[in-house]
């Protein structure tokens, strides 16, 4: 390690007094500002773990759902999946060390992890389409070059394009082609395929407006649009070439607050979606005809993906098992349409994708959605190997047009991580194969009415949890208070988390009613403030 470059070098990204942050689900994210000395450093700790896994690692410059002024970075682990949790640890460390302590920790970090610093290094890099992004991601090569690291520059891209490639990398193109033109024409030629043995009602079907939050999301489906089939006729709204990025739009936009985005006018029964800022959520939605809004979120994705692979897998006659994994977040509903209807077993972890992605990988297909409309399907190996096999192999024709289905299916699904653009494929070949409308789709089940709402407190980690996030262990009291609250009213529950990027504590409740759930949600809101140490005035119903 030369200690006199890795000096010259952080002194050009200098580390604010006093600014400590911590590597959480979403890496690091704060005012795109205060990010330079991070960055710089993550450029160094991909580096370290590239050289500790002797395999690719990729590095998003990308803020998701943020406003415009915020940023952030994560780094991708060699198979496309977000970075393991030891090495969050590192990542935090290293950011938080004073200037003159920054070789004694990648000294630490290299006897921690066993890393040898004279294996090579390639870093994959992405950035979204924030103004501060370009600089940023300049910041992080100087960090791959000062430790003696390669890269590849990919430039504009969606998170979960960058995942991808990552993943094709260290597969030696196993998973596809690590460029954009090989994402393009694998999810394209698996979407082309499956939409042939659809059936589908006429032209409407097909057109599909999409709001893509002033992002990246706009410039890559832009790019991809010549690739798919003429009868795909999308849409593209909110394309930043006039408004701020995430300003009155996106998946969590329209997630949070129930509506429509800007940008986007909407007639009786139009099929909408929209993308969130880094194109790795995705939610669906539209107007009845007497105006009324209905969201179709994560969970609603999640049981339509499930019924179509359930299908599919009883046509195979493998003894496949097959699961959701939700959080508790999903709304009660959707659990109980999949538990008793379905017949599919669902379980509940922490918020987070990498709880949801750990918890997946058990199954031979595991189907993960959070209620923000991030999520996937993962298959295993061995399923996958045999759904291959059947389509090369089966003679029986109904069981191999299953197997070639599924196939297609397994090409089109990103499984490295939640992918917006092949989400929306996924689902528009689902709703073609099955014709169905999206107001059948929405009619499944009827979500029970919720509210989302979160309280600013002093420190968020005075809330502890247990039970997948569904119950408070600390502050004391907490527990009991919403326990009681939620005996109040029917079909009713409710439970608090600290988020994990902001001193806020969030909070969800549900109940048999708009009014009750909103009831609940306050009168929660209210006992968090007072238990846990709220700031400001208190919550106002």
């Amino acid at each position: 390690m030369d200690s006199e470059a890795l000096k010259k070098y952080s002194a050009l990204h200098p580390k604010p007094a006093g600014l400590t942050l911590h590597y959480g689900t979403a890496g690091f994210r704060t005012k795109a500002e205060q990010l330079d000395h991070i960055v710089f450093r993550m450029g160094l700790l991909a580096v370290l773990r590239s050289k500790a896994v002797t395999a690719t690692i990729g590095i998003m410059v990308t803020a998701s759902h943020n406003p415009e002024e915020d940023n952030g970075v994560k780094l991708v682990d060699p198979l496309g999946e977000m970075l393991h949790p030891s090495w969050e640890e590192y990542a935090t460390q290293l950011a938080n060390a004073e200037e003159q302590e920054l070789q004694k920790v990648i000294t630490e970090i290299c006897q921690k992890a066993a890393v040898n610093l004279h294996k090579d290094a390639l870093v994959f890099i992405g950035r979204d389409t924030r103004p501060s992004s370009k600089k940023l991601s300049q910041s992080v090569i100087d960090g791959i070059q000062v430790l003696g690291g390669q890269y590849h520059d990919y430039g504009l891209v969606t998170t979960p394009q960058l995942h991808y490639m990552v993943c094709c990398q260290n597969t030696q193109g196993q998973y596809g082609k690590a460029t954009l033109e090989g994402y393009y024409k694998k999810l394209s030629k698996a979407f082309t395929e499956l939409i042939k043995q659809s059936h589908s009602s006429g032209e409407s079907q097909r057109h599909l407006k999409i709001d893509c939050a002033n992002g990246i999301g706009a410039l890559k489906l832009s790019e991809m649009k010549p690739y798919f089939p003429q009868e795909v006729l999308i849409h593209i709204h909110n394309d930043g070439t006039k408004e701020k990025l995430n300003h009155l739009c996106g998946a969590d936009f329209v997630k949070v607050h129930q509506k429509p985005p800007g940008g986007l006018d909407m007639k009786p029964n139009e099929r909408c979606c929209s993308f969130d800022g880094d194109a790795d959520r995705i939610v669906y939605y539209y107007k009845d005809t007497a105006g009324h809004f209905h969201l179709i979120d994560g969970d609603k994705i999640a049981t339509l993906i499930s019924i179509f692979l359930k299908e599919l897998l009883a046509k195979v006659k493998q003894n496949f098992n097959m699961a959701v994994v939700q959080t508790a977040y999903a709304n009660g509903n959707s659990t109980r349409y999949l538990q008793e209807t379905l017949k599919v077993p669902v379980h509940c972890v922490k918020t987070g994708v990498k709880h949801l992605h750990h918890k997946a990988q058990e199954f031979d297909v595991g189907v993960y959605f959070e209620a923000n409309g991030h999520g996937t399907v993962l298959f295993s190996k061995a399923a996958e190997t045999k759904i291959r096999q059947l389509v090369k192999e089966e003679k029986d024709d109904e069981k191999r047009e299953a197997a070639k289905m599924l196939a297609n299916m397994i090409d089109l699904i990103n499984q490295t991580v939640g992918d917006a653009v092949s989400d929306m494929l996924v689902i528009e070949a689902i709703l073609a194969l099955k014709g169905l409308t999206v107001q059948q789709w929405d009619s499944l089940y009827t979500d029970l009415p919720n509210r989302l709402l979160k309280v600013q407190v002093a420190d968020r980690r005075v809330i502890d949890t247990t039970d997948a996030e569904r119950r408070v262990l600390t502050p004391p009291g907490l527990q009991e208070k919403i326990d009681a609250l939620v005996k109040k009213y029917k079909l009713s529950r409710a439970f608090v988390r600290p988020s994990g990027t902001e001193d806020v504590v969030r909070i969800y409740a549900e109940a048999d009613t708009q009014e009750n759930a909103d009831a609940l949600a306050h009168e929660v809101s209210l006992a968090v403030f007072h238990l846990a140490g709220g700031k400001g005035a208190p919550p106002q119903p």
